[in-house]
């Protein structure tokens, strides 16, 4: 086993399922105020509370860290537990921007045989429904993708670290690296340039740096284009009068474009057969608690001469999967991600020789393959720099640069 401690800015709710791995123990917690660490403790049933996150890095005990402080801090922390040669757990973004991501990922020290683990925590990739859809689509073939997520009014605090400037905050670091990250997975491919970028602000009297609202496309090899829309407070979009000021309830979706295909058959010589497959999954990044991938082939039989439509038809597949071959269907992703990160510090030396028995074949098996490597959350940083220019934003910073030393919590 090995024992995992927590840096919080507050209180996350999917911290617990974490606890349901048999070979992770939450040994301890720390934050600024004790107080809160000692609340936070009592109410996950974690042993120790450290006083301080240099006392929580000291401590023989702890194998590994989740840290998820504001964005602003995680250059700092998650160097500072590299170097106490702890592994580390990192919440998205990985850092402020693609220079920070350089400097930690590319530190020498992660390329020691017996160097720390570091994992960005891109949880949606873990999951069996993610890698689903990526056995579903033909990447060669794709010209369009689109991806959204619209997170209700009120869910996320004006005060809080997602909406202030020196945090490293904004609606693109906090929900559209998801969408970005998932341009980047289904395209297989980096950005060649972004093409356009709009926001909207916070409400005046904020912090006018950050983003509300990002819309963006990008250009991709193979002539693919691929774009986003997110929204962190989300309202409006409704068809009936006086609601324009209500939540927005809509699931995060995904739409994947293959080009026409010619399908060979037996036609008139002045007929062809073509289809295009669209794919779309409906709550790609919450998949644990519900999805569903559409495959759509849409086939029409026209003329050559002057593309007159002789027949058309769609044929629908529906797909799910909750389990995938290593875990089962009540396992969130953040479950399937720890399996991950779990995988990759038992295949460390000094860890190596300390695993348990692994469960039964016939059961679930730990560790699914998946992995971010460190140059995957350079990339996607470097794509957050380029629409945040493209917007005229200014790329955010981190603590450690900004000059003016501010509290995390």
């Amino acid at each position: 086993m090995f024992e995992l401690a927590s840096f919080q800015k507050e209180l996350p709710g999917h911290l617990s399922h974490k606890t349901t791995q048999s070979e992770v123990i939450i040994a301890a917690v720390a934050a600024r105020d004790k107080k809160k660490a000692a609340a936070y403790a009592k109410k996950y049933k974690i042993p120790i509370v450290h006083s301080s996150y240099e006392e929580l890095l000291s401590d023989p005990a702890i194998d590994a860290v989740y840290i998820a402080l504001p964005n602003a801090y995680h250059l700092e922390w998650a160097t500072k537990a590299k170097e106490a040669g702890k592994h580390v757990l990192l919440e998205i973004p990985s850092v402020a921007n693609a220079e920070e991501a350089a400097t930690l990922f590319q530190n020498p020290l992660l390329t020691r045989p017996d160097g720390p683990v570091l994992l960005e925590a891109m949880h949606f990739r873990f999951h069996p429904a993610w890698q689903k859809l990526l056995s579903l689509i033909d990447r060669e073939n794709i010209v369009e993708v689109h991806s959204t997520q619209h997170v209700p009014r009120g869910i996320v605090p004006l005060y809080g670290s997602a909406c202030k400037f020196h945090l490293a905050g904004g609606c693109l670091m906090a929900l559209g690296t998801y969408n970005l990250a998932s341009l980047r997975q289904i395209l297989g491919a980096e950005l060649i340039e972004c093409l356009a970028a709009s926001r909207n602000h916070i409400p005046p009297g904020d912090d006018q740096e950050i983003d509300r609202t990002f819309h963006a496309p990008w250009k991709f090899p193979s002539h693919a284009v691929g774009s986003i829309e997110a929204d962190f407070m989300a309202d409006g979009g409704y068809s009936w009068p006086l609601t324009e000021e209500l939540p927005t309830i809509a699931l995060p979706k995904l739409t994947i474009k293959h080009r026409e295909a010619i399908v060979e058959c037996d036609l008139p010589s002045d007929q062809e057969h073509v289809v295009t497959k669209i794919v779309t999954m409906w709550n790609w990044s919450l998949a644990y608690f519900y999805h569903r991938i559409d495959i759509e082939n849409k086939h029409v039989v026209c003329t050559k001469s002057d593309g007159r439509i002789v027949k058309e038809w769609t044929e629908t597949e529906y797909v799910k999967d909750y389990a995938g071959d290593t875990g089962v269907d009540s396992w969130v992703s953040y479950r399937f991600q720890l399996e991950a990160f779990v995988a990759k510090v038992f295949e460390k030396p000094q860890h190596s020789q300390s695993r348990p028995p692994l469960p039964d074949v016939s059961g679930p098996r730990p560790g699914s393959g998946v992995w971010i490597e460190g140059e995957d959350s350079i990339n996607q940083m470097n794509m957050i720099d380029t629409a945040y220019i493209k917007a005229g934003l200014p790329i955010r910073t981190s603590s450690l640069k900004n000059g003016e030393r501010k509290p995390t919590n």
